[in-house]
């Protein structure tokens, strides 16, 4: 699992706010957030932006009998 780390820009370049050992070449993800916002809609934000990416618009739609075994814990509808 990747971690994610927060940082800042100080006006120059971006400061991590904690340690972090990054290697040559080593590739980001940058998400910059809205400075209105406060953290917990950040998050929102960010979490909605990454299920976009791993769900496409032509998802198929499974029906109840697509399923296998039946959670007996689930509460859902």
């Amino acid at each position: 699992m990747n971690p994610a780390i927060f940082a800042h820009f100080n006006g120059d370049t971006i400061v991590l706010d904690e340690p972090f050992e990054l290697k040559t070449n080593m590739r980001l993800i940058v998400t910059v957030l809205n400075e209105e916002n406060d953290e917990r809609e950040d998050w929102r934000i960010l979490a909605k932006q990454s299920l976009a990416r791993a769900y496409s618009d032509d998802e198929p739609e499974y029906s109840l009998d697509s399923i296998k075994e039946i959670n007996p814990d689930y509460e859902g509808s």
